[in-house]
């Protein structure tokens, strides 16, 4: 090449330089990714009457799934107890639904109603239901735990009592894990309302997925006292979101009744926190505490 071509060759190397430079810099970053994309709360609300039962379905939107549940009594104030939280789905079938069932725990003249709450998300690797029932006996106290499969974590919440149509209470409502420690089981504990004679059992459900970034259990305990009602909610911390909940009554031994157990957000904004409320069943002279559990993951 003749020496004059030289200052050609080497202004067309600097633009292809340039133009490299430019594409670099303009080259788009990659978002990170939800642990949990997608997520929302849906509600459902029953009729408003003084019957002595209802039970009302909160569904995921087509296309989601459902990670946790919750449920609200408006207007009974203690006078009847969420027998069934029952998320559907099985052991190979991924949850899209919670159904709730209450009954009135003694004659209640005035009108009330039951919403379900559903945690929705898109779906999640290896999302199922699992499943754990107590013997059927008369005994005042039963107790059930529902383990997670191996490699898999818990992301929500359920239970069912079965046989005793308002003449038992559920007690303790338990994911374990801890602020760092990814939960994987719950415990459900109830025990009868009122002295009963029939024989019930206790189910707890597990929702479990396979492992979820950032997936910790937060816990908030109220105060200690002999209020008639007591409340409290647990928050995720900054940069997380609800995916399920839990709570525990300590003291009361089945005369305190959880009338709210309320995740917040709604059909177009995640959740991030849950509020517990219970309320004495009858008139009870002794202190006692809730504590409301909230299972997060990294939003």
């Amino acid at each position: 090449m003749s020496e004059h071509n030289r200052p050609w060759r080497h202004a067309m190397t600097a633009l292809a330089l340039c133009g490299a430079t430019a594409v670099a810099v303009v080259a788009p970053a990659t978002p990170a990714s939800a642990a949990v994309p997608g997520l929302v709360r849906i509600s459902a609300v029953s009729a408003s009457n003084s019957n002595d039962f209802r039970t009302v379905t909160a569904t995921c939107p087509a296309g989601k799934v459902l990670l946790g549940a919750g449920y609200e009594l408006n207007g009974a104030t203690g006078e009847a107890i969420v027998d069934d939280l029952r998320p559907n789905g099985g052991v190979a079938t991924a949850p899209t639904a919670v159904t709730v069932g209450a009954y009135e725990a003694d004659p209640f003249a005035g009108n009330w109603n039951l919403t379900a709450y559903a945690v929705c998300a898109n779906p999640l690797a290896g999302l199922v239901r699992v499943t754990a029932s107590s013997v059927s006996t008369s005994d005042d106290f039963r107790t059930v735990t529902a383990t997670c499969p191996a490699g898999k974590v818990l992301t929500g919440t359920g239970y069912e009592l079965n046989g005793a149509t308002g003449e038992a209470v559920v007690d303790d409502f338990r994911p374990n894990g801890g602020v760092a420690t990814a939960p994987t089981a719950v415990t459900v504990g109830a025990y009868e309302a009122d002295a009963f004679a029939g024989n019930w059992s206790a189910t707890a459900y597990a929702i479990c997925a396979n492992p979820v970034a950032g997936l910790v259990r937060t816990t908030v305990t109220g105060p200690s006292n002999s209020n008639d009602f007591h409340s409290t909610g647990a928050t995720c911390a900054a940069g997380k979101v609800l995916t399920g909940a839990g709570y525990e009554v300590n003291g009361a031994t089945g005369e305190a009744v959880v009338d709210d157990f309320r995740p917040n957000g709604g059909v177009a904004t995640a959740p991030t926190s849950v509020t517990s409320g219970a309320y004495e069943e009858d008139a009870f002279a002794g202190n006692w505490t809730l504590t409301s559990y909230a299972i997060c993951a990294t939003a």
